[in-house]
C-alpha cells in the first residue's frame, strides 16, 4: 500500500458472485470526487468495504444532484416525501425495484448497496433508490480489408473484432452506448433505442429517416443475440442507498453487410462515435472492458497479445 488515498484505484474483492460466475468489486465506485461534482467521499480502506465488517465510525457524505431533486421524471422522490412509500425488493408498478442479483437488505427506509460501503449516501445522480437498471447494446463486426477479408492480428493470429463505441460528453471516456431502462419498457426495446439514439442520433432524424433506419437495424436486433452479462456494475455513479445494474447483450453482425449500410452519427449523451478495434489495451467506462471481453471469448477473437495462463 503506498498511501490511503490509492485506495480509489485499487480492486475491492468480495465473496459475491452473480450467476455469471462473476466476482463484484467496488474500484470506480470509489471514486472521488463524486462525478460531476466536488463532493468528495468518505474514503472506505479495502478491508472495510463489505458490510459484514464492523465499522462504527463509518461515516459517509450525504448527496444527491440537483438534477435529481428537481424531480424529473425519471426519479424517485426523496425517501421520507409525504405520499411516497416504494415497494422495495418486487415490481413497484411501472418501476423495476428487483435487484438482478436477489434480494437487498433495507435499512432504515434505504436500500443498501448488496456490494458494500461506497462512501457516499443519497443517490448522487441516480433517479432510484436502489437499483437503477440499464441496458449496453453492444455491437460488433469482423474487421475487414478492402476485398473483404478479416484481419487477424499478427501475434496472435486470431480476428479482430470491432465494436461500436461512444465518447461519453459527460467524463470523456469511451463506452458501450447503453442507457436507462425506461419504466415499463423491456430490456429488448431499451438496448434497440440507446443504439439508436447514441450512435445513430436518432432523435435528430426525421420520420422517413427513423423508418429506414428502423428497417435496417431490425434484421441484426431480432436475430440470435448472446447476453454478456446482467447484474451489478463498478459504476462511479454508485452510492450507498443506490447502484447501476445492467444486462448487456451482443448484437453481430457477421458478414458486415447490416452495419456497413448504417451511418454512424453521435447523438444524445454521445460526443463521439465509430468503431473501435477490440483488445485488452482498450480503456473503457465503469465495467465495459470487462463486457467487451467476455465478448470476444464467445467469438474466439483476438484479445490480448500474452496469452497467460490457460
Amino acid at each position: 500500500s503506498n498511501s490511503s488515498a490509492n485506495c480509489w484505484s485499487r480492486l475491492h474483492p468480495l465473496n459475491m458472485f452473480n450467476r455469471y460466475n462473476v466476482k463484484f468489486y467496488h474500484s470506480k465506485a470509489l471514486t472521488s470526487p463524486y462525478p460531476g461534482s466536488c463532493v468528495e467521499r468518505c474514503q472506505v480502506p479495502e478491508d472495510k468495504v463489505g458490510w459484514l465488517i464492523e465499522w462504527k465510525d463509518y461515516s459517509p457524505v450525504e448527496f444527491t444532484a440537483i438534477s435529481v431533486l428537481a424531480g424529473p421524471s425519471w426519479a424517485d422522490p426523496q425517501i421520507h416525501n409525504k405520499g411516497f412509500s416504494p415497494k422495495f425488493n418486487e415490481r413497484d408498478g411501472e418501476v423495476e425495484r428487483r435487484s438482478l442479483n436477489g434480494l437487498y437488505v433495507v435499512e432504515n427506509g434505504r436500500p443498501r448497496n448488496p456490494v458494500g460501503r461506497t462512501g457516499l449516501t443519497g443517490r448522487g445522480l441516480l433517479g432510484r433508490w436502489g437499483p437503477n437498471h440499464a441496458a449496453d447494446p453492444v455491437v460488433t463486426r469482423w474487421k475487414r480489408d478492402r476485398s473483404g477479408n478479416k484481419i487477424a492480428h499478427p501475434v496472435t493470429g486470431k480476428n479482430i473484432l470491432q465494436f461500436v463505441a461512444i465518447k461519453r460528453r459527460d467524463c470523456e471516456e469511451w463506452a458501450i452506448p447503453g442507457g436507462m431502462v425506461d419504466p415499463g419498457e423491456k430490456i429488448s426495446a431499451t438496448l434497440k433505442r440507446e443504439f439508436e439514439e447514441e450512435a445513430l442520433n436518432s432523435l435528430q432524424k426525421s420520420p422517413e429517416e427513423k423508418a429506414e433506419l428502423e428497417k435496417q437495424l431490425h434484421k441484426l436486433f431480432s436475430q440470435e443475440h448472446f447476453v454478456v452479462y446482467r447484474g451489478y456494475v463498478d459504476d462511479p455513479r454508485n452510492t450507498d442507498n443506490a447502484w447501476i445494474e445492467t444486462e448487456a447483450v451482443n448484437y453481430h453482425d457477421e458478414t458486415g453487410e447490416t452495419m456497413d449500410n448504417l451511418p454512424l452519427e453521435a447523438g444524445d449523451d454521445a460526443g463521439v462515435v465509430k468503431w473501435v478495434d477490440i483488445s485488452e489495451k482498450l480503456e473503457l467506462y465503469a465495467s465495459h472492458s470487462h463486457f467487451i471481453k467476455l465478448v470476444t471469448e464467445k467469438h474466439g477473437a483476438h484479445w490480448s497479445e500474452d496469452p497467460g495462463p490457460e
